[in-house]
């Protein structure tokens, strides 16, 4: 129980320190929150992680031989996992990644389907655009979830050796002609009779997943499945 005085240096403190919801900016009381009570309730959850056969692991049917996969929440445009990957991607909000990555894991852990996983390997940024931007998203979201879902991180047992641009725009055949071959594996031994989860931010088309997929299943024993924070549709 706060007693007056401390309820006036808290009253204080966030008036000189104010913290707001990234999603829809009003005033939060609790500093380690990220996004307001009532925008959690507005997360659109997908429950894939639990669900065989959902829509991105149909998504790589034909394409890639994967245990599982799945994807915490609907991406659609001006949403709000399309605010928060924003401040994740292009404001260096980290935080949010850290927060999208506890409640991945949370759900991963859940479920059964991923029970089996050794190891989070997080897509690869080239290095000079990992320097531009000073991180990698996907390994802030693999800490995240690492911090609830006590799995090992490799952040180089394969890089990313060739510099592309932005495939935003792109449709999915550009998309896929612009990662083939980008890939090398560098440490194997990290991989070797491994199950690998493989984590990015989001699902569209696929074709980096399956391209770092690709390189990384011709190692022995490999397994593979797919994580990711969000799913266009």
């Amino acid at each position: 129980m706060l007693f007056p005085f401390e309820n006036l240096l808290q009253d204080f403190s966030r008036l000189l320190f104010p913290h707001f919801c990234v999603a829809c900016g009003c005033d939060l009381k609790n500093r380690d929150a990220v996004i307001c009570y009532h925008c959690q309730l507005d997360l659109p959850f997908t429950n894939f992680f639990s669900l065989p056969n959902n829509p991105v692991e149909k998504s790589f049917y034909g394409r890639l031989n994967l245990q599982a996969a799945g994807s915490a929440f609907y991406f659609t445009k001006d949403s709000l996992i399309q605010i928060l990957l924003s401040e994740l991607k292009y404001k260096q909000n980290i935080t949010v990644g850290y927060y999208l990555g506890r409640l991945m894991g949370n759900q991963l852990m859940q479920s059964e389907r991923f029970a089996s996983i050794d190891l989070l390997i997080p897509m690869p940024l080239h290095p000079k655009k990992q320097k531009l931007r000073g991180y990698n998203q996907a390994t802030i979201i693999c800490k995240g979830i690492q911090s609830v879902w006590n799995k090992p991180i490799s952040e180089n047992a394969i890089i990313r050796k060739v510099f592309s641009s932005s495939q935003t725009l792109q449709d999915r055949l550009h998309r896929w002609e612009n990662m083939e071959g980008i890939f090398a594996l560098k440490n194997r031994d990290q991989i070797t009779n491994k199950h690998l989860l493989l984590v990015d931010d989001v699902t569209t088309t696929g074709a980096s997943l399956e391209a770092l997929g690709s390189a990384l299943e011709t190692e022995n024993g490999v397994t593979l499945s797919v994580a990711t924070a969000a799913y266009t549709i």
